[in-house]
C-alpha cells in the first residue's frame, strides 16, 4: 500500500533553504499539512519558498525562529508526526570566518529539535548529514561505514550533529532516521555552491572566476534527494539507521564546467582565484558514494543524469539571472 502523505502534519525545518523548499513543495503536493521552520528576519524573508507556485504556498504554515533557540523548536514541533530536519548553516568558507556560529546553530540546534522530538514523542525524525562530513575519500565508492573526518568548522559541526541523533536513538530509543546528501544540485540553488556559480558566470561574464578544477564530486540533482528524504520518511524498520545520497558517479570540477559550456554553446577563459581555494588540508578531493544500501533498503535509487539535470539548471538560473550576483564571490 502507498504511504499516504495526507494524513501527517510535517515540521520542515531549514525550510527557506535550497534542498528544504523543494522537499515542502513534494510534501505539500503530496497532500501533506506542512509547517515550514525558517530562520527570522526583520524583513519576514521566507527564503526560496518564495518560489513555490501560490496555491502550494497559501497552505504551508510558515513559523520563523531561530534553531538555538529551544523554546521556539518546541513550539515548532509541538502538534507534528513527522520532522524532516534540514536547518544548519552550510556554507564551508563561512564556517571559516565564523566557526562559533556554525558550530552553535548546527550541534547546539539539532541537540534542541532531538530534546523536542524525544519529549513531545514524535513517531520519526528524518535528520539530514551531508557527504563533507567523510573528507577526502580513503576509499571509493564510500560507504556509510567510512570514517568521519572533520575537515572544515562545518564538517565538524555536522560530525557533531550526527553523532548526537545516533547517540538519541541509543539512550532515549528516538526514532530518528539520517540521510547523508551528496552534492544536491538543481533549480534555486544560490551561488554558494560551484554548479550555480560556474553557470551564472558562463550566462553573464566573459570571464569565468572559479577555485580548484581537479576536486571530484558526486553530483545528485534536487529531485533525486528529495525522493530520498521521502523514502527515509516514510519507510518501515529503518529508525537508527543512515543511508547515503549519491548517484554513484563522480567527476571533476573541469567536467562540469566542459557540460555547461557545451550546453550554453559557450566558451570562457578560466581564471583561478585563490580566495576560492580551501586551505589545502581542509580541501575534500573527492566524494563518490556507494548507495547500494539506499537501493536496497529504501527502494530509492537516482533517475536522472548530470546532462539532463544541468540542462534543467541552466533553464532556471537563465529565467531568474536576478537573483545571482555573478561577479561577487558569495561565501
Amino acid at each position: 500500500m502507498a504511504f499516504d502523505w495526507s494524513i501527517h502534519k510535517i515540521l520542515v525545518t531549514g525550510a527557506g533553504g535550497f534542498i528544504g523548499s523543494h522537499l515542502v513543495e513534494a510534501l505539500a503536493t503530496r497532500g501533506a499539512t506542512v509547517r515550514a521552520f525558517v530562520r527570522y528576519t526583520s524583513r519576514a524573508d521566507i527564503g526560496l519558498l518564495a518560489y513555490l507556485p501560490e496555491p502550494i504556498l497559501d497552505g504551508v504554515e510558515i513559523i520563523a525562529g531561530d534553531l538555538r533557540d529551544q523554546d521556539a523548536v518546541r513550539r515548532a514541533v509541538e502538534g507534528v508526526d513527522l520532522i524532516f530536519h534540514l536547518g544548519a548553516l552550510i556554507a564551508i568558507p563561512y564556517s571559516y570566518l565564523h566557526p562559533t556560529e556554525v558550530v552553535e546553530t548546527n550541534v547546539m540546534g539539532t541537540l534542541n529539535i532531538l530534546l523536542a522530538a524525544r519529549d513531545l514523542g514524535i513517531p520519526r525524525l528524518v535528520h539530514t548529514s551531508t557527504s563533507e562530513v567523510y573528507g577526502s575519500a580513503l576509499r571509493v565508492p564510500i560507504d556509510e561505514g567510512h570514517p568521519l573526518q572533520g575537515q572544515s568548522p562545518y564538517s565538524a559541526s555536522k560530525i557533531g550533529a550526527d553523532k548526537l541523533a545516533e547517540s538519541f536513538y541509543s539512550a532515549y530509543d528516538l526514532p530518528v532516521v539520517t540521510v547523508r546528501p551528496f552534492n544536491t544540485y538543481g533549480p534555486r540553488q544560490s551561488a554558494r555552491a560551484v554548479i550555480p556559480t560556474i553557470i551564472s558566470q558562463v550566462l553573464t561574464r566573459d570571464q569565468l572566476h572559479i577555485g580548484r578544477l581537479d576536486t571530484r564530486r558526486d553530483f545528485t540533482f534536487m529531485d533525486d534527494t528529495v525522493a530520498g528524504f521521502l523514502k527515509a520518511g516514510e519507510a518501515i524498520g529503518v529508525e537508527g539507521d543512515l543511508f547515503n545520497l549519491g548517484t554513484g558517479e563522480d567527476v571533476t570540477i573541469q567536467d562540469i564546467i566542459d557540460m555547461v559550456f557545451k550546453i550554453t554553446g559557450t566558451q570562457l577563459p578560466i581564471i583561478q582565484q585563490e580566495v576560492r581555494m580551501r586551505p589545502d588540508k581542509s580541501e575534500v578531493t573527492r566524494l563518490l558514494s556507494d548507495n547500494s544500501k539506499a537501493a536496497q533498503i529504501l527502494g530509492w535509487t537516482p533517475t536522472i543524469d548530470l546532462e539532463t539535470g544541468l540542462r534543467q539548471t541552466v533553464a532556471w538560473i537563465a529565467e531568474h539571472i536576478d537573483a545571482y550576483r555573478p561577479g561577487k564571490y558569495q561565501r
